[in-house]
C-alpha cells in the first residue's frame, strides 16, 4: 500500500527530537496515522533518500540551514541533492519553511533576507486559486525566517503572498508545492519549535513569553488544511 513520506532535514544534538516533533506535527496536521506516513531523517552527507516506489507523496520539513550562506558544508550539498530527487521523482511534494528559499535558489530565482518574519502569526492572502490553497482571500498561518524569495523564477506559480509582497506559497507544475509559512504547525507546535530553537535569532528572547501567550488565539484551521488536502489527495491517487 502507498504511504505518504515526512522527510525531516535536521542534524545535531537536537537533531533527533525536532525531527520527530514535526513529524507529529505533520500527521496532526494531515489526519494521517504512523502507520500511513513514514519518517526519513537526512542528517548527515552519507543520507540516502530511499526508495520512493512505495511513496504516494512527500512532505518535506523545514530546516535550520539557509540558502543564502556563502559556502555549502557536505550536509547541505547532500540536501541539494536529495532535494532535486524529490522533485524530480514525478511524486507530489509540499515543501515547507526552507523549501520555498531552496526551490527558487534551485529554479533559477534568488533568495535573500528582505522580509524576514519573526516567530508567530503571519497573514497569508491567496492571490492565485490553487488546488491546494483552494480560492482566493486571506487567512492567519504560524511562521519565522530569516530568509526569503526575492524574485520569483517564470516556472514557478505564486499562489499567496504577505505583507509588502512576501512570497508565502509557491506552485511548481501540477505536483510540487512550496510555502513560506509553517502548514503543519499549531500553536503548540510552534511553542515547542520556539523552545528548540530559542537562541537561533528566530525571535527575542524577552518576546518569547509574549509570543507563546497569544499563539492560540490564532485560528491556523486553513492553513493546516492545505496538508490534509495534500494528504488526501496523495493517498487517493488524485494526482495520476
Amino acid at each position: 500500500m502507498s504511504k505518504l513520506l515526512f522527510l525531516s532535514l535536521r542534524n545535531g544534538e537536537i537533531g533527533p527530537d525536532v525531527a520527530h516533533a514535526e513529524y507529529h506535527d505533520a500527521l496532526r496536521a494531515t489526519g494521517v496515522s504512523e502507520v500511513d506516513m513514514e519518517l526519513r531523517v537526512i542528517d548527515s552527507p552519507d543520507s540516502e533518500l530511499g526508495p520512493l516506489d512505495p511513496v504516494s507523496g512527500i512532505i518535506v520539513g523545514g530546516c535550520s540551514l539557509n540558502v543564502t550562506n556563502p559556502e555549502r558544508d557536505p550536509w547541505h550539498k547532500r540536501i541539494d541533492d536529495i532535494l532535486s530527487a524529490t522533485v524530480n521523482s514525478g511524486k507530489p511534494v509540499f515543501f515547507v519553511c526552507f523549501g520555498i528559499s531552496w526551490l527558487v535558489d534551485h529554479l533559477g530565482g534568488e533568495v535573500g533576507r528582505t522580509h524576514p518574519e519573526p516567530s508567530g502569526p503571519t497573514t497569508v492572502n491567496v492571490v492565485a486559486e490553487d488546488e491546494l490553497a483552494g480560492p482566493s482571500g486571506t487567512f492567519t498561518a504560524l511562521t519565522g525566517h530569516t530568509e526569503n524569495p526575492v524574485r520569483v523564477p517564470d516556472s514557478l506559480t505564486v499562489v499567496a503572498t504577505g505583507a509588502d509582497g512576501l512570497v508565502q506559497m509557491v506552485r511548481y507544475g501540477d505536483r510540487v508545492w512550496a510555502t513560506q509559512f509553517h502548514a503543519e504547525m499549531d500553536a503548540d507546535a510552534m511553542r515547542t519549535r520556539m523552545d528548540f530553537f530559542h537562541d537561533y535569532g528566530y525571535f527575542p528572547a524577552e518576546e518569547y513569553a509574549r509570543i507563546v501567550a497569544d499563539l492560540p488565539n490564532h485560528d491556523v484551521s486553513r492553513a493546516n488544511g492545505l496538508l490534509r488536502t495534500f494528504a488526501r489527495l496523495c493517498t487517493e491517487d488524485q494526482f495520476d
